[in-house]
């Protein structure tokens, strides 16, 4: 799951067009290049604290969207770098500590909620810059879950907006992005 939530920003980067990083986002305070940034600390940090070591400096949530003249450099290298500490933590492992509220939670758990800020943040790219969505059904479904278990702590410290009501027939994919507070059919 986290494999393919790294992918999918991988991807959403990859298709950004060079004048798109300035174009609004879902994420209202902030463009594309600001939520890159955010997302590519974020898994730096979840990183740092499952392994016990100091996070980056700069704060996920003041991104100033400097991202340098390569952004998809830029998020090679923030996720390159984070990915070790998943690696070596077995399923068996324990609750590993987290930089939620919550604490300690369980590998797979933990895994997962790192998992869902990479694949909302692309989702989030992908849409602001005109590409199709990123988010499959499958990987919503699995999702899904950890978003319930995490997300209304999170909402206190304005992490995520307030759930918007599911539409009648929407997709697996939709009902997430709409509980974690985003208009599905969201158009810059």
């Amino acid at each position: 799951m986290l494999d393919e939530a790294r992918t999918m920003l991988r991807q959403a980067v990859a298709g950004v067009p060079a004048d798109g990083w300035s174009r609004p986002t879902p994420c209202q305070a902030w463009t594309v290049s600001q939520v890159l940034q955010h997302a590519a600390l974020d898994q730096q940090v979840w990183s740092a604290v499952v392994a016990g070591t100091e996070p980056p400096g700069e704060d996920p949530f003041a991104p100033s969207g400097q991202l340098g003249p390569e952004p998809a450099v830029y998020v090679e290298q923030a996720l390159a770098s984070s990915a070790h500490p998943w690696t070596v933590i077995g399923k068996d492992a324990g609750p590993v500590p987290t930089p939620l509220p919550q604490g300690a939670m369980e590998p797979a758990a933990a895994a997962g909620a790192a998992a869902l800020d990479a694949a909302i943040h692309a989702w989030d790219i992908a849409v602001a810059t005109g590409q199709k969505s990123p988010l499959t059904t499958e990987l919503a479904r699995s999702l899904t879950p950890v978003a319930q278990a995490i997300v209304e702590p999170l909402r206190a410290y304005g992490a995520y907006a307030a759930a918007l009501e599911r539409q009648t027939g929407a997709d697996e994919a939709a009902v997430l992005v709409a509980y974690l507070g985003r208009q599905p059919a969201w158009t810059a």
